[in-house]
């Protein structure tokens, strides 16, 4: 541990003392005058409450912090501020303990604070902090990259690791180019993603994906992309149970996309196995196995993106293995750490891998492609954890026999007002609610808004309600969820 702390004052520019901040006397930095901030009443500024405490009053400010995917102007002026996590539970700054329906974002799959990933984390901030990765590795990247490949599909078993989805798609969508490269069909640059589809928010990603308001303000910057429709149809589908009978035929539209760009110039197709933030939209039987034909068929690469369907939330490790249907590459992120620290990466099929990597000349860097912090200790010791974990306790099997209990549940609210469809598959479910006339999603919000009031997170996508929670949630739980949402749904305009 000696080795990596660091003095506050070998920090601190221009050897101003540790007790001239410590007092809050003014300071400056070049020629910017600063003081130590009100709420930094001593160094270190802040300590965590224990879990389940009651916060002070809020010592910090919101303005400077730009929120992700959120209303600023809305949340600010109402925050909903989470302060510890348990297990099943958040604690909110009120002291209410909120019982987690979506896996915090679909990622804590093994509930929270679970002391093996803590002390995991621990351990490896105390021993090797960081490691670049370009050029030079670490034992933990290489341990944790075994255990990703021998729970993918076989044949699928060379892993590069990122940080996120959205880095992961990215990835995935360069490796499928090299790969042509590599095979003397560089002019393979078509990439067909489909309507609804949500890949992440890099320029690949958006371009790919398939959700308008994600797209609107960036445009379409990939120049050669192309989409396949969704599969959803409240006609033919609405409350199906599991993966509606109606829609393989859907799959046939990769056709007509192949025909019109020429099957030579097309390098991969990718969808969600279950789109999960659009509202959950479950393949129908049949429709998976048809784009795999039909990739086969015209020689492209079918990636599957299982950033949300890894890692238990369909009964098995992956949703490839839940469908029985094998892409050449998977992109992962999310449930591999249990959210803990973020990690992501691309599962590939070997015969990619060994195209680009043999097909390179020797002494050359193969793929020039990485972040900095690809495979981090930190996270790959999370990961390690986690999967360890996920075995010990027989998680995904877990899911897959709390399936049917979760599934009685949330069709046991159709019926109830607003309530148009509901999907489920595994653990996920989404329940669409009728829209208010000329208010498109605030309907949705307005649950979301009160389900968190009783004490429960939800997951709002528009006028859809997602419910997907941790693969350690019980049978009362699951009731606790469909009640507490039921009850919301009786009490929104």
């Amino acid at each position: 541990m000696a080795a990596c702390r660091t003095r506050v004052s070998a920090m601190l520019p221009n050897k101003i003392a540790p007790a001239q901040v410590g007092a809050g006397i003014p300071v400056r930095l070049g020629a910017r005058p600063i003081g130590r901030p009100a709420f930094m009443a001593q160094w270190p500024y802040h300590i965590p409450s224990p879990p389940g405490a009651r916060m002070n009053p809020r010592d910090y400010d919101l303005d400077a912090f730009w929120m992700p995917f959120t209303a600023n102007r809305q949340f600010k002026a109402a925050p909903r501020i989470l302060v510890s996590a348990k297990d099943m539970h958040y604690t909110a700054e009120d002291g209410r303990r909120v019982l987690d329906g979506t896996a915090g974002l679909w990622c804590v799959n093994a509930g929270h604070c679970r002391p093996q990933i803590v002390e995991a984390i621990r351990r490896q901030a105390g021993t090797l902090d960081y490691s670049p990765l370009f050029q030079m590795g670490h034992p933990a990247e290489f341990r944790a990259a075994t255990l990703v490949a021998q729970l993918a599909p076989a044949g699928l078993d060379r892993v590069f690791f990122c940080n996120s989805g959205s880095e992961a798609v990215d990835t995935a969508l360069k490796i499928a180019l090299a790969y042509h490269r590599a095979r003397g069909e560089g002019h393979r640059l078509v990439l067909i993603g489909r309507e609804r589809g949500y890949h992440g928010v890099g320029f690949g990603g958006i371009s790919i994906g398939g959700i308008p308001a994600n797209r609107k303000a960036f445009g379409s910057v990939l120049p050669r992309v192309d989409h396949l429709p969704h599969t959803h149809s409240l006609e033919h589908m609405a409350f199906s149970r599991g993966q509606p009978a109606w829609g393989a035929h859907l799959a046939d539209e990769l056709e007509r996309i192949v025909a019109l760009h020429d099957a030579s110039n097309i390098a991969a197709v990718i969808v969600e196995p279950v789109a999960g933030s659009t509202g959950v939209l479950v393949p129908p039987v049949g429709y998976l196995e048809r784009l795999r034909s039909i990739c086969d068929r015209h020689g492209l690469l079918l990636v599957f993106d299982e950033v949300i369907t890894g890692f238990g939330r369909t009964g098995s490790a992956f949703a490839a293995q839940t469908f029985g249907v094998t892409p050449d590459m998977i992109t992962f992120a999310k449930g591999v750490t249990s959210g803990a620290v973020p990690l992501a990466g691309v599962i590939v099929r070997r015969e990619i891998h060994d195209a680009v990597v043999n097909g390179a000349a020797p002494g050359t860097v193969e793929f020039p492609h990485g972040y900095t912090y690809s495979g981090h200790p930190l996270a790959t010791a999370a990961a390690e954890a986690t999967l360890a974990l996920y075995h010990e306790e027989k998680l995904f099997d877990r899911a897959r026999a709390m399936a049917p209990t979760f599934e009685r549940a949330v069709h046991g609210l159709k019926g109830a007002p607003h309530v148009i469809d509901i999907r489920n598959f595994g653990l996920m479910a989404g329940i669409e609610l009728e829209p208010s006339p000329g208010k498109p999603g605030a309907r949705g919000y307005q649950v979301f808004l009160k389900c968190f009031e009783k004490g429960v997170l939800t997951r709002v996508a528009g006028d859809t309600i997602a419910l997907s929670p941790p693969l350690i949630v019980s049978e009362p739980q699951i009731e606790e969820l469909a009640q507490t949402l039921g009850a919301a749904l009786r009490e929104a305009a």
